[in-house]
């Protein structure tokens, strides 16, 4: 799955964040490593998630884009 991230470099290196994944974000010195640590920042956060919504009512709903 594609998710679409911002990139911003700092004083430090780079910044990233997944505007579709709030509070989902992190950093690396060079574009390459912050780009490779988002991957393991959304696949932590996706984990999360499903974790959170064991034993619970899940529905679905669809919205046109």
């Amino acid at each position: 799955m594609k998710y679409s991230v911002l990139l911003e470099q700092t004083e430090e290196g780079y910044a990233v964040w997944c505007p579709g994944l709030p509070g989902c974000w992190s950093q690396g010195t060079t574009e390459n490593e912050a780009l490779e640590n988002m991957k393991d920042a959304i696949m932590t956060y996706i984990a999360t998630v499903e974790d959170l919504m064991v034993g619970r009512t899940v529905r679905h709903v669809e919205v046109p884009v």
